[in-house]
């Protein structure tokens, strides 16, 4: 198995649990080393304290050796089975005296023997096999014409104890930390994380119940009020999605019903008994046509979506309509072979739409006055009831009142062989744009000569 993937496995699955494990493995590696520092201090100072004793055991035998004549002496004192335990004293190499229980074959004699010739004073740390370690220490005696070595020995068995004592309890400390590092940082890290479960609980919830809840940022850490901020900006943006999904949804539903009818219609009625070749191509061309305008429909609905998506607004802004209306006007003029002119009630007037939705709305009315107009096209503007009004006056033969009730119907056009290009969705796509945002399209069929179309949006 990959050494890596095998980690993997191991890793702890939840953020709690890598956050405790890593402090885990931080306080180990600072434990380890503050014990490895800590006792490697304590088996110095041990050592020292070992030395000093020798060196002060070595200065009260030195006391006792006489080195003023030509041959070295050793004075007898009222202490002398204290001072002979564990010493010995040589005069050069020669050795005077030994402790008693010291045998001549002792694993001691070669060191101390080595220590004797040292003309320094030299402490040494002598294991001997199966015994425990033994601490030297050699001291010269100087004197005019002879020189003594006191060397004195020392049992580190009571000092390693302490250090075995001392390394056994700094683990145990440390264990002891390490559980409670590990407990207390579980613990941080889950209440710390608390909100992030209650956020994650919230989502689902309103996920299941489409709430209009958000998070917001009150009662949050600076973290987790950014992170409720993005998570509210996302709700809302999922939930526009839906809403123009559902939106397009029902125009689909409800624009490709006439279609789907006429096409319904022909064929029960070419079923219905034999017909003739004539009428066979008849109902050819009718479904031919109404599929047709299902796809125009589909299309210009579709197009609409995309481009909705990709340019949403992130609010609805207001709009100062004239400028807009003079801008358009212009290009009418521009284009066209008729007269175009803008008529305000007031110098400013504000809607409550973005100005490329205004132009969305206007520009099909306009595009359709201009095709319609025999000499003149008036825009004017006003404002009424919490709305401004934008009437699109022509002065061309106006729309038959046969064909009124199918005037905003996608693909439908009153006379398809007038000469004039045009898909007859110019009219239902600036009404559905102006319901979208609370406004209507509506035409006035008492209006005479031409046609009257008047927008009316939300004051901004």
């Amino acid at each position: 198995m990959n050494p890596d993937r095998a980690l993997r496995r191991l890793a702890p699955r939840t953020l709690r649990g890598r956050l405790s494990l890593v402090a885990l493995t931080t306080a180990a590696l600072l434990m380890t080393v503050l014990t490895v520092v800590f006792n490697a201090v304590m088996d110095r100072h041990l050592q020292h304290q070992a030395d000093d004793e020798l060196r002060s055991r070595a200065a009260a035998v030195a006391t006792t050796v006489d080195t003023s004549g030509p041959r070295v002496r050793v004075l007898e004192t009222v202490n002398d089975r204290l001072l002979d335990a564990n010493v010995w004293i040589y005069a050069g190499r020669r050795l005077l005296e030994k402790p008693p229980s010291t045998m001549a074959d002792s694993p001691l004699t070669p060191a101390v023997d080595r220590l004797a010739v040292q003309r320094a004073p030299v402490c040494e740390t002598v294991r001997p096999h199966g015994l425990r370690p033994v601490r030297l220490c050699s001291r010269p005696v100087p004197g005019p014409r002879a020189t003594a070595t006191v060397v004195t020995a020392l049992d580190l068995g009571p000092y390693r104890s302490s250090a075995d004592t001392l390394l056994l309890g700094s683990l145990v400390l440390d264990a002891i930390m390490l559980a409670c590092t590990y407990a207390l940082t579980r613990l941080a890290v889950g209440r710390a994380l608390r909100p992030v479960r209650t956020m994650t609980d919230q989502a689902t919830q309103w996920s299941a119940v489409g709430s209009d809840d958000r998070f917001g940022a009150a009662e949050h850490p600076a973290e987790l009020a950014r992170l409720g901020a993005s998570l509210d900006a996302l709700l809302d943006r999922i939930r526009t999605v839906l809403r123009h999904e559902q939106q397009l949804t029902g125009e689909l539903s409800h624009e490709l019903r006439t279609p789907l009818t006429r096409i319904i219609m022909e064929l029960d009625w070419w079923r219905a008994r034999p017909r003739t070749a004539a009428e066979t191509r008849a109902t050819h061309e009718t479904i031919a046509d109404a599929a047709q305008s299902m796809r125009t429909i589909c299309d210009t609905l579709l197009d609409d979506a995309r481009e909705n998506a990709l340019n949403a607004p992130t609010a609805p802004g207001t709009t100062d309509i004239v400028p807009v209306l003079s801008r358009l006007v212009r290009h009418v003029d521009a284009a066209d072979r008729v007269r175009a002119r803008v008529e305000a009630g007031a110098p400013v007037l504000e809607a409550g739409v973005a100005p490329a939705l205004l132009e969305r709305i206007v520009s099909p009315l306009l595009a359709n006055a201009a095709r319609y107009a025999r000499s003149r096209v008036t825009v004017s503007a006003r404002r009424g009831s919490g709305a401004v009004l934008i009437d699109v006056v022509d002065d061309g033969p106006g729309v038959p009142k046969s064909f009124t009730g199918e005037l905003f119907q996608p693909g439908r056009r009153a006379e398809p062989d007038d000469g004039h290009d045009g898909a007859g969705l110019g009219l239902p796509l600036a009404r559905r744009l102006a319901r979208a945002v609370g406004g209507d399209v509506s035409y006035d069929p008492g209006h005479t000569p031409g046609a009257r179309f008047t927008v009316s949006l939300p004051a901004g």
